[in-house]
């Protein structure tokens, strides 16, 4: 298994079990998985964002994913688990309280972890052979420490490995909805904008609307003419509409006045 690293190391801080419990400090396990990144990281940390139970932090190289699950009587996390994602590979940290057996909680920390790789799968890419054989390893050390037969520890097995398939088609099916209604989103854009334009040429009027518009103004403001006032009234700009009232005095409709 050359891809698949293994770690245990004990957690820096000072965690505890519930109140009236013995002080003890959980151990941390972890574990490393090859992938390839197929969008950006920040594709990566949305995604994850979608939880509303994780806390993402954006790195350089890396998005961190932290699920707590529980803290001690101090407020320091005690119940956690942590994923690690780079470029090439996903490494995943948690911890293993004293009351909790490792082999079980080792099995939890998979199932999330397959779940959260069934999420990132428009972006990130893991090789499903090394998933099965994580679980295939988790599963067979679940069969040599506790008394379930084969054939149920077989059976949540299989139970995890239809979960992931389907995880996998829904986020497939998704990511093509997705792609459809951003399409259809960028058409209807265009669209707008085509009618945008149509309508901006409807509002604006020709020269010889001008000169009608002109003309009344001038009758019911006793022969005086406001160019600003008139431009802003009709949205058009001042130069044009002296250009307009020029054309009126040289076609002999308007005499200019000292």
């Amino acid at each position: 298994m050359a891809d698949i690293q293994s770690t245990v190391k004990n957690v820096p801080q000072k965690s505890v079990t519930p109140q009236n419990a013995e002080l003890h400090v959980p151990k941390v396990d972890g574990f490393k998985v090859k992938g390839v990144l197929k969008g950006s990281l920040k594709e990566v940390s949305d995604l994850l964002r979608t939880l509303s139970f994780l806390e993402v932090a954006q790195e350089k190289e890396a998005v961190n994913a932290v699920y707590v699950e529980s803290r001690d009587i101090n407020k320091s996390p005690y119940l956690f688990s942590i994923l690690k994602i780079k470029e090439d590979e996903i490494e995943v940290l948690y911890s293993i309280p004293n009351e909790i057996a490792p082999k079980k909680r080792k099995l939890d920390v998979i199932r999330y972890f397959v779940n959260i790789i069934s999420l990132l799968e428009p972006v990130y890419k893991m090789d499903n052979k090394l998933v099965y054989q994580l679980l295939e390893n988790v599963i067979k050390e679940m069969g040599e420490s506790v008394t379930l037969d084969y054939s149920k520890l077989y059976t949540s097995y299989d139970t995890i490995k239809k979960d992931m398939e389907d995880m996998r088609k829904k986020t497939s099916r998704l990511a093509e909805e997705n792609k459809a209604l951003t399409t259809r989103n960028y058409d209807l854009k265009n669209k707008s904008d085509e009618l945008m334009l149509e309508l901006k040429d409807l509002q604006s009027l020709s020269d010889d609307a001008i000169k009608a518009k002109l003309q009344e103004w001038i009758i019911e403001h006793n022969g005086e003419i406001n160019v600003n006032e008139f431009a802003k009234l009709y949205k058009i700009g001042e130069t044009r509409v002296e250009q307009v009232l020029n054309r009126l005095v040289s076609e002999g409709y308007l005499q200019a006045t000292q």
